[in-house]
């Protein structure tokens, strides 16, 4: 695969990056802020000596967070792979960390060698909202159905038709999405906080935090499993799903791959 910018004796390098995502614009370069891509790109600029393309995992969108980001560069000489993420810390940020790197053969891509992403939107269900967790968690007051909304997600797992789950102005593709498992549980250690995972190997734009608005309504008893169900068939459209959750509450937690691991 040619790649911008990329010589032969280049080396291919991965890259699990972590991020605060609310002063980001997103992961992809934009005309409008900084962005995660271009902020990665800069660092590595620095460490290098010349300018290397990014290629993310994923395009997450502006306020999304990530724990376990992935993509990958080509660098003109080797660097030993554990000393790289403390050579872009001394030039990134404290909002954008590279916790690993490792050497990847050529063929490596961050996105399309992806067999799949986790996902995990965080509701605060409480009388009043976190202030130290204010940046990474939605606020939802008022009682949820955790068992109903546990319930309710089993109906996203396996293929389906998610044209009622996807926003305006995302790209023309197909609505059809294969989940491998969505479940909803309040955290043990925390149990006004509600977590709402999502696993599936690919997703339409804002589909995750629209499942999750979805999930909310159920636990609220504004909406039902069986309601759910019938959306996905493709007749369903958007207005008949649950709000578009904000931003701030999802954060990326995980990529698969068959060939990589950490």
């Amino acid at each position: 695969m040619s790649e911008e910018g990329r010589n032969p004796a280049d080396i291919r390098i991965a890259l699990l990056t972590e991020y605060d995502g609310t002063d980001f614009v997103g992961f992809q370069r934009q005309d409008n802020g900084r962005s995660v891509q271009q902020t990665l790109e800069e660092a590595v600029e620095k460490v290098y000596g010349r300018f290397c393309r990014i290629y993310g995992c994923s395009r997450t969108d502006s306020g999304v967070h990530a724990k376990g980001h992935v993509s990958h560069v080509d660098v003109p000489f080797p660097i030993p792979a554990d000393k790289i993420p403390l050579a872009l810390h001394a030039v990134l940020d404290d909002d954008l960390v590279v916790l690993a790197a490792k050497e990847v053969p050529e063929s490596f891509h961050a996105r399309f060698n992806s067999k799949g992403k986790r996902y995990c939107y965080r509701v605060r269900n409480a009388k009043v909202p976190s202030a130290v967790n204010r940046r990474t968690e939605a606020f939802v007051p008022g009682a949820l159905d955790v068992e109903a909304m546990n319930d309710a997600a089993a109906a996203f797992i396996g293929t389906h038709d998610f044209s009622a789950f996807r926003a305006q102005g995302g790209p023309d593709i197909t609505p059809i999405r294969t989940m491998k498992d969505v479940y909803v549980r309040r955290n043990a250690a925390d149990p006004d906080l509600v977590e709402i995972t999502v696993i599936g190997e690919s997703f339409l734009y804002n589909m995750v935090r629209i499942m999750a608005g979805t999930l909310v309504y159920v636990g609220q008893g504004k909406m039902t499993r069986t309601e759910i169900e019938k959306l996905l068939t493709g007749e369903g459209v958007r207005k008949e799903a649950g709000k578009t959750m904000p931003a701030k509450g999802l954060t990326l937690e995980e990529v698969f791959y068959d060939d990589l691991s950490w």
